[in-house]
């Protein structure tokens, strides 16, 4: 596969590292964003980024936009990752509106923005977007409403833009399950008991790992792969697929 250039946003967390990672070590130009202004893993280019003000912030979007069209040289761009994402747990309750509104703007709305501002680029190179939605599109639980809404809606705008953009374009999703990140094990205050009833609840007997996703993102991101559209891939070790009885 000849190098081309990938624009993974989301860079600096446990994924998004090993998305960089992954498209670096097998040969392609790396441009990333996280909210740090430093990147935290080797890439090509790096462009600092908040997905929210990236909303509600005209002249910033315009400023980050020119910035990466910029870095991506001869204006074409083979694939855009969108990584970045913001996971608020609250019950509905205490969900407040901007709480509502963050989740929206960088699950939901910051891809969109991308996606249509650098549409050119990725048309001149027949590219392709991979939208990292979450297993949370379809099965959840309580107080994750904000995250599970926004997901379920990148989902559905990932269908509806493989539709429009097809021809030109392809876009795919990618649906993980629980992934073996510090922050997920943070979560479970060094107990590993927690973490090993988890995976026990994916048939696998496993968690994910970030390079399963990284793969994926590989596969998906292939130039020659001009069928594979409009794809929702579950990562979840067959959590999905499996009918619990009633309790």
């Amino acid at each position: 596969m000849n190098q081309y250039t990938a624009f993974i946003t989301g860079a600096n967390g446990a994924i998004g590292q090993a998305l960089c990672a992954a498209f670096h070590d097998a040969g392609h130009r790396v441009v990333a964003s996280d909210q740090a202004e430093t990147a935290g893993c080797p890439v090509d280019a790096y462009v600092p980024m908040e997905c929210s003000r990236l909303c509600n912030d005209s002249a910033y979007h315009d400023e980050i936009i020119n910035r990466l069209r910029a870095e991506l040289g001869d204006g074409s761009l083979h694939v855009l990752i969108n990584n970045a994402a913001i996971q608020i747990v609250a019950p509905v309750e205490k969900l407040s509106v901007d709480d509502w509104h963050t989740s929206m703007d960088v699950n939901l709305v910051a891809p969109f923005l991308l996606i249509r501002a650098l549409l050119a680029e990725l048309t001149k190179a027949k590219g392709s977007v991979i939208n990292i939605a979450s297993i949370h599109a379809q099965l959840t639980k309580p107080h994750f409403t904000a995250y599970a809404t926004s997901k379920a809606a990148l989902v559905g705008m990932t269908r509806s833009l493989a539709v429009e953009l097809g021809n030109r374009v392809r876009v795919n999703a990618i649906c993980p399950a629980a992934i073996a990140t510090p922050m997920l094990e943070a979560g479970f205050d060094d107990k590993l008991q927690g973490l090993d009833q988890l995976a026990s609840y994916h048939p696998t007997g496993t968690l994910g790992t970030t390079r399963d996703i990284a793969e994926a993102a590989l596969y998906l991101a292939k130039v020659d792969g001009l069928f594979l559209n409009g794809a929702v891939i579950n990562l979840d070790g067959g959590i999905s697929s499996r009918l619990h009885d009633p309790a």
